[in-house]
């Protein structure tokens, strides 16, 4: 989730986004690299749409926060649409790392999966400006994936786990270090349709308020 702000005399649109992470596996430090990781992902296309027939540049201004004090309360109430709440802990159900739906700002991420590859946060906080999973999992013959491709999309050999695998067998799928930010990313967030106030202003995504508990792995019980 974040706020977008037109600056028209700028030629920017820049959204606004402050990740706050809490839990066990959390820090300032890795708080501090997940903002950065996101935001030059966020900008490496140095894309421009047009907003009210006039092409500006998509500028994402993303820090990071760590508030190991976070109570519930502040994620529950919390009306500022430029905070995004995620919890970081060494176990999650699933094994993976998941947001609260799309254009929420909440969510649950798995240490490991965060320390693998930067294109983890980049893609979690895809989800929570509005973008889905493409709906065709297979991009050989089509270049870099976008970072909207989840893990097991099929692509070009030199972009697989094992560039030898036969595709669709282990390791003959993506890498997702290999993703990245494009324009047509950038484009399908349809920014123009954005509804922005007198001061310029306007919500991307939506308030999903969910503070999440910290799951417990089973193997630890008993």
């Amino acid at each position: 989730m974040g706020q977008a702000e037109l600056l028209e005399i700028e030629g920017e649109l820049v959204i606004r986004s402050v990740f706050v992470f809490y839990g066990d596996a959390a820090n300032t430090g890795l708080a501090d690299k997940l903002a950065q990781d996101a935001a030059r992902s966020w900008n490496e296309p140095q894309a421009r749409v047009l907003i009210r027939n006039k092409p500006v540049l998509v500028r994402f201004a993303i820090t990071g926060i760590y508030d190991p004090s976070l109570e519930p309360e502040q994620v529950w109430f919390n009306d500022d649409p430029t905070l995004n709440f995620f919890r970081i802990e060494e176990y999650a159900d699933g094994n993976i790392s998941f947001v609260d739906g799309l254009g929420c700002n909440t969510g649950y991420f798995k240490l490991q999966n965060l320390q693998q590859t930067p294109s983890t946060v980049a893609h979690e906080y895809g989800h929570t400006i509005g973008l889905a999973h493409p709906k065709v999992l297979d991009v050989r013959g089509k270049g870099t994936p976008g970072i909207m491709y989840p893990r097991g999309t099929l692509c070009d050999a030199e972009m697989q786990y094992d560039p030898l695998a036969v595709a669709g067998e282990y390791g003959g799928v993506m890498d997702p270090a290999h993703r990245k930010v494009l324009a047509t990313d950038i484009l399908a967030l349809k920014l123009h349709k954005l509804d922005f106030d007198h001061k310029g202003l306007a919500k991307l995504g939506e308030f999903s308020s969910f503070y999440h508990q910290k799951h417990i792995d089973p193997a630890s019980i008993g």
